[in-house]
């Protein structure tokens, strides 16, 4: 059989202190140097000539540069090399010294003649993967990719079982489509033995975990109203406690409006690890997804983003309703879908025009989604009709009429 036929034996080599011969110092030695740096390998390039970037490793000081080209006797000592130059006897020469001295050699000219194949590598949260396919360096790094993609954003499910730390991480888990919950989010999600999960989170994703995972509904704890931030916390710390990795999924992200803080200094007080994940607010990407530019050049320099949970004249409101009124920008309200009507009034009394625009997005960024549109003065009535029911996210200001003609 060719020995070419023959499959190649994957193995990891700990070139850490050990030396490492590179000849060439053009293109391919740019791309695999990288790797033999972070391998902490004693790095040796022999070439007259180097790109810049190559270069700027010698001069770090990352590497020996010797300015001239292969002698016989350069692999004396050495444990691997890569034969990279573009003059094809010295690489033949390099090649059969390697093979005299039983020197793993890797050849970008004749991947044939070679002793050893890079294969395409890719590295998430500490793992390293490396693909081989033979003659087919393009499949290579289609599968790599493949796989490192999934590992970092948690479709490709691989748990981890040792040196996995008992925690929490609140994780905001943007505003309801699943795809916008960040990266780190979703890897977290996947590694989970519990998910406290809210109900505005991206709840597609639950269907997505292990049988093993316990998912509870943060809305269903008991206790009563008064009562459910404190049980929530209670439950944090108690799955922390028994050694399980706990993901608080929240929706939009953990610290605007989500009562994050609370929940990390509760961890903090019992002496839990706490990870908190940002996540991508409503209060932006929701007008975003409906086609609102929350500012806008030559209409909005700021946009303010505040909660209507409260009514103007409620004692326990901390908002400025009159402040915000004579501001000219763009002003974002969540959880007022039920309060709009008196905001709205104080907002007019206050001196912001009647006329000023205003939209009301609901069940933003999902397949659900749709939006009115109002004025200050119409505003509360349309969304009685419309029969607007929250989550809805309610955009006031001119770059609601900039948006409508990219309206979704």
């Amino acid at each position: 059989m060719d020995r070419n036929d023959v499959p190649a034996y994957p193995v990891g080599l700990r070139l850490s202190g050990r030396r490492v011969a590179v000849l060439g110092g053009g293109q391919v030695a740019q791309r695999r140097l990288p790797s033999l740096v972070a391998a902490g390998a004693d790095i040796v390039l022999i070439s007259p000539s180097a790109t810049p970037s190559v270069e700027a490793m010698a001069d770090a000081g990352e590497l020996r540069w010797e300015r001239r080209g292969y002698r016989a006797g350069d692999l004396d000592g050495a444990w691997y090399v890569v034969v990279a130059t573009g003059d094809a006897e010295a690489n033949a020469a390099a090649s059969e010294e390697a093979e005299a001295r039983r020197v793993w050699c890797v050849r970008s000219d004749d991947a044939d003649a070679a002793t050893a194949w890079t294969p395409a590598t890719g590295r998430s949260e500490g793992v390293t993967v490396a693909v081989l396919t033979g003659r087919d360096p393009r499949r290579s790094a289609a599968v790599r990719d493949a796989v490192v993609e999934g590992l970092r954003d948690g479709t490709l499910i691989a748990p981890r079982h040792r040196g996995r730390t008992a925690g929490v991480a609140l994780v905001g888990g943007g505003p309801g489509d699943p795809d916008l919950i960040t990266v780190r989010g979703r890897r977290l999600l996947a590694e989970a033995d519990v998910v406290i999960a809210d109900r505005l989170g991206p709840r597609d994703l639950l269907d997505e975990l292990p049988p093993h995972v316990e998912v509870i509904d943060a809305a269903k704890i008991p206790y009563g109203r008064a009562m459910a931030q404190e049980a929530i916390n209670a439950a944090l710390i108690e799955h922390a406690k028994a050694g399980k990795a706990v993901v608080r999924l929240k929706g939009g992200d953990p610290f605007v409006f989500g009562r994050g803080m609370e929940e990390a200094e509760a961890l903090a007080e019992a002496g839990i690890p706490c990870e908190v994940v940002p996540g991508i607010s409503s209060s932006i990407s929701v007008p975003g997804a409906a086609g609102i530019p929350v500012t806008h050049r030559g209409v909005a320099h700021e946009f303010t983003v505040v909660s209507g949970h409260v009514a103007p004249d409620d004692p326990r409101s901390l908002v400025d309703w009159g402040a915000l009124a004579k501001l000219r920008g763009t002003l974002v309200m969540l959880m007022a879908v039920e309060r709009i009507g008196a905001i709205a009034a104080a907002l007019i009394e206050h001196g912001r025009g009647a006329d000023t625009p205003v939209a009301v997005i609901q069940d933003g960024t999902t397949a659900a989604q749709r939006r009115v549109d109002a004025t200050l003065a119409t505003v509360g009535q349309v969304v009685t009709e419309e029969a607007i029911r929250p989550p809805a996210v309610i955009v006031v200001g001119e770059v609601v009429a900039v948006g409508r003609g990219i309206r979704r």
